[in-house]
């Protein structure tokens, strides 16, 4: 009996664990609830395992139930894989690549491998689109884009995979006339939140009720980088920043490097990964467009 459990038996036994109930998993699943029901029974009785404890008012994973939960898991896993690896090749070159990309990805970088796909792909249309926290997340979670570039969300998101392409060295600055300007050493935190801080804001959900590197309670949030960086020159507060969009700033005494005492000796970089939905990897075309923004990432790091 073992040899006939099904996929569909594993993703249904899956989806009541994760919703909850068997009329969630219904609803995830687009069935029935009595369909679910029975599906399960039958998964049991083939497996002569009980999976659930029905005695309460909402289905419980028996400990044998989760035990076996991360099996099912790992082969349902699998069996996505193989498949979206024979799809991909069965499908030969994407006839379009759409990008979602950090805002905080280094352009240098961007442009380079830019400039390098039109000449290797001329008749591959590239979109790109440059967004930050879970706008980078959600376009490929929903199919729209099949590649992400994140970093300013450090969060992965369940149902991707994840390659590291390069760490952005980060800089927290201010204007030279704001008062943290006046500060030699490291600042500590209770001084840090009497000043507004400029953070960029998620246009979606995915980040709600979270922060990330955010020490104030006074804070101004923005949804573009450019009119972040703009604010910093004009002293409105302190805040994060690619070093390389900065560098200028720096050289020039518009913008001038501050250490906080939590990440004394310097600000850590953002690491940028790839993303990409395990059922929808990347074709030829982008795979080898991510290899070029690793390449490139290396070459500015070594320059």
């Amino acid at each position: 009996m073992l040899d006939g459990v099904s996929m569909d038996q594993l993703r249904t036994f899956i989806a009541a664990a994760d919703e909850g109930s068997f009329s969630a998993a219904g609803r995830r699943l687009r069935r029935a609830q009595s369909v679910v029901s029975q599906t399960l029974a039958n998964l049991e009785g083939q497996i002569d395992v009980q999976l659930f404890d029905r005695s309460a008012r909402y289905p419980q994973l028996t400990e044998a139930g989760s035990a076996l939960l991360a099996e099912a898991r790992r082969v349902v896993s699998g069996m996505d894989g193989f498949k979206a690896k024979a799809r991909t090749m069965a499908e030969g070159l994407e006839p379009e690549l759409s990008v979602v990309v950090d805002v905080m990805y280094p352009m240098e970088s961007l442009t380079t491998a830019v400039g390098l796909f039109r000449a290797a792909f001329p008749h591959t249309p590239l979109r790109l689109y440059v967004e930050a926290l879970g706008a980078v997340v959600q376009p490929v979670l929903n199919g729209s884009c099949r590649i992400g570039i994140m970093g300013s969300m450090p969060m992965v998101p369940e149902g991707v995979e994840t390659e590291k392409l390069l760490d952005v060295p980060m800089l927290t600055v201010v204007a030279p006339f704001h008062p943290l300007a006046r500060n030699k050493g490291p600042i500590p935190s209770a001084e840090l939140a009497q000043h507004v801080q400029l953070v960029l804001t998620d246009r979606t959900a995915m980040t709600e009720g979270k922060s990330f590197g955010v020490f104030s309670a006074l804070t101004w949030k923005l949804a573009d980088l450019g009119a972040k960086h703009a604010f910093l020159r004009a002293g409105f507060g302190w805040g994060h920043m690619p070093a390389a969009m900065v560098r200028a700033d720096l050289e020039a005494g518009a913008l001038v490097p501050i250490t906080l005492e939590m990440f004394h000796p310097k600000t850590p970089p953002i690491a940028m990964l790839a993303v990409y939905r395990k059922d929808m990897p990347p074709g030829p075309a982008g795979r080898w467009f991510l290899e070029q923004l690793r390449d490139a990432g290396q070459l500015a790091r070594r320059s």
